[in-house]
C-alpha cells in the first residue's frame, strides 16, 4: 500500500513539473499577484548576494546588470540599490544549465519588515538571462502588463 502511494505521489510530481515546464517553454508567463500592481521600486540581486558582493559568481553579477539595464529601458519600474528602498525584489541566478528569475515582496509585513522568503512569481529556462535576449525578463514584462491594466 505504501509503495502504491509513493508511485502515485511521484507520478503527480512528474505531471506537475511537466505542466510547469510546458508553460514556461511555451512563453506563457505565470500570473503575478495583483498586489504588486502598485510597486514602483525594484532591487535586483542574486541568491548569493548583491551585485557588489565580491563572492557572487561573475555570471550572476552579469545577470543582475542585464536585468537592471532591461528594467531601466522598459521604464515601468525604478531600480534602487538599497534593499530598504524597494517595493519588490527580483532575484536572479545564471547557470550554464538553467537561469532563474523570481519576484519577492520586499516588505510583506509593511515598511521596515524583512523581505519575504517565499517567491511570489518565478520562471526558469536555459539561456533565459543571456546577453543577446532575455526571455525570462520578457515573461516578467508580459506578466506585469497583465496586472498593470
Amino acid at each position: 500500500m505504501i509503495y502504491m502511494k509513493n508511485i502515485f505521489a511521484t507520478a503527480l510530481l512528474i505531471m506537475a513539473m511537466a505542466t510547469l515546464s510546458a508553460a514556461t517553454a511555451s512563453g506563457k508567463a505565470p500570473e503575478l499577484p495583483r498586489t504588486l500592481a502598485n510597486a514602483r521600486f525594484v532591487y535586483v540581486t542574486s541568491y548569493d548576494g548583491g551585485q557588489f558582493n565580491p563572492e557572487i559568481l561573475p555570471e550572476d553579477r552579469a545577470a543582475i546588470g542585464r536585468v537592471q539595464d532591461a528594467i531601466q529601458k522598459w521604464g515601468k519600474l525604478i531600480v534602487v540599490y538599497r534593499l530598504q528602498e524597494a517595493d519588490i525584489i527580483l532575484a536572479v541566478q545564471s547557470r550554464p544549465s538553467e537561469d532563474l528569475l523570481a519576484v519577492y515582496d520586499a516588505h510583506p509585513g509593511g515598511a521596515g519588515s524583512q523581505p519575504s522568503q517565499t517567491y511570489l512569481w518565478r520562471v526558469m529556462g536555459s539561456g533565459g538571462l543571456q546577453k543577446s535576449e532575455m526571455p525570462l525578463f520578457s515573461q516578467f514584462e508580459k506578466a506585469w502588463g497583465r496586472i498593470a491594466k
